[in-house]
């Protein structure tokens, strides 16, 4: 590997700001790139109507279980090839990169295949109007096609980042992402003599994206890395057991994705229960949250991965103390740009959504006091989450996630919905609260110091 891409492992026993700079504006672009063509097509779909912008949503939190589910693993496969590159042993990443492979596209083709066999039923019990279940359906039969590429496309982008060279991952999306807008604007509308396909052109113009991404980084895989392809295979035993404990090492990082992940899927369906002028806000509003968001997210990520690769190496306590104390100072900045982008965001929707209704731009107005305050507690969490994970403490974060989500958000947002029928302001606040309920014991558990002796493989 050239030394440009060389892993912490092998530069200087100090890392500092830039270093985490350097690993997370690329990993921040690419996901803005990512959630940006969500919003995207959401923008582009709202000027069919508020029907088709709400079948966009609902197919959305269908389609985001398997998406959900292949970020989770990927996200363990980032932290297990960190925790690789230091022992310098080409048949060792060899067998990280295929193991991972295997998982991912194991878990997309396990996905699309429940979803083909029960997204009728799912969608006719959850849509407000048969009219919306048809739009959904027809965009997830093009849509499955999107996530068994993401299941490949995913899983690279994250051997890439482990590795640190995380401008790779960057630079596919920077070609998918064009390709994928200006695709769907020709498919949605039938711009060129092509026919108009609505809804369903978004997902044409997805599947198209997610095809330019994977070639360019399967062939920047063998470029850069043809001595590690190149290195001998682990036997076919030993490969098995690389694979299987991979497996196991991923599956509480996993669970804690996908956790996050199919509560906010499942949130989402609940949402389709509010009007209709509530409902498209709130479709509007969530990938907004994860494309501004994830700014603080990808710092707390690069946080993680830098931890991790510290950790494979021995560093002293006094090492990992000052590298997180500058990493936290840094994310706080990031918090701050992001509650800027939600206000800024929020006071211009009427003029960005000119042609929905003035009820449901006066919705997206009315959430500039909880976006405000959101990016500041979820990212302080997202660093002791991250840090926590790469020593391998990855039960405890599990845990959290999991009675945060499944035993209070969800909950509250049901009975909100349901029972008390309060407005959309009160049911976004509730991302607000679990926030507040996870911080003490995210904190309390990495001010304990255990993270700072951790051995990890």
């Amino acid at each position: 590997m050239s030394p440009k891409n060389a892993s912490l492992s092998q530069q200087t026993s100090s890392p500092h700001v830039g270093t985490v700079l350097k690993l997370a504006w690329p990993m921040a672009l690419k996901a803005v790139l990512l959630h940006g063509a969500v919003v995207i097509d959401g923008w582009l779909v709202s000027s069919l109507g508020e029907f088709q912008l709400a079948s966009l949503g609902l197919a959305a939190a269908i389609a985001g279980f398997p998406l959900g589910a292949i970020l989770a693993f990927s996200h363990a496969m980032q932290i297990k090839t960190a925790q690789t590159m230091g022992r310098d042993d080409k048949t060792a990443l060899k067998s990280v990169l295929f193991s991972g492979l295997l998982i991912s596209l194991s878990v997309g083709v396990l996905f699309v295949s429940l979803i083909i066999l029960f997204d009728a039923l799912i969608l006719a019990l959850l849509s407000p109007d048969p009219i919306i279940t048809t739009y959904a359906i027809n965009y997830l039969s093009v849509f499955f096609f999107f996530i068994l590429g993401e299941s490949i496309g995913q899983c690279l982008s994250s051997y890439f980042n482990g590795c640190g060279q995380t401008k790779v991952p960057l630079f596919s999306y920077c070609l998918s992402v064009p390709v994928n807008i200006i695709s769907s604007i020709i498919l949605i509308h039938g711009y060129f003599g092509l026919p108009s396909y609505g809804v369903v052109g978004a997902a044409l113009g997805s599947v198209l994206g997610v095809i330019v991404q994977l070639i360019f980084l399967i062939v920047t895989l063998y470029r850069s890395n043809k001595l590690i392809l190149q290195s001998d295979f682990a036997p076919a035993f030993s490969f098995r057991l690389t694979a299987l404990q991979q497996f196991l090492f991923s599956m509480p990082i996993a669970m804690t994705f996908m956790s996050a992940t199919f509560s906010g899927r499942v949130a989402e369906l609940l949402y389709a229960k509010m009007t209709l002028n509530e409902f498209a806000a709130m479709t509007i509003v969530m990938p907004w949250i994860m494309v501004a968001g994830t700014i603080a997210m990808q710092w707390s990520q690069a946080t993680g991965i830098i931890v991790a690769q510290l950790l494979g190496r021995r560093a002293s306590p006094e090492t990992l103390k000052q590298f997180l104390s500058t990493a936290w100072r840094g994310v706080f900045i990031a918090a701050l740009v992001v509650a800027c982008l939600y206000t800024i965001l929020c006071i211009s929707s009427p003029y960005i959504y000119s042609s929905l209704s003035d009820e449901t731009t006066s919705i997206l107005v009315s959430f500039v006091p909880i976006l405000i305050f959101l990016p500041f507690i979820r990212s302080t969490n997202a660093i002791c989450g991250n840090t926590l994970r790469a020593s391998g403490d990855t039960i405890y974060v599990m845990n959290l996630f999991l009675w945060s989500q499944w035993l209070f958000r969800l909950p509250l947002i049901a009975l909100a919905i349901f029972y008390f029928e309060l407005s959309a302001f009160y049911v976004l606040s509730i991302l607000l609260l679990e926030e507040i309920v996870k911080f003490i014991p995210f904190h309390k558990r990495l001010y304990s110091g255990k993270w700072l002796t951790a051995r990890v493989a």
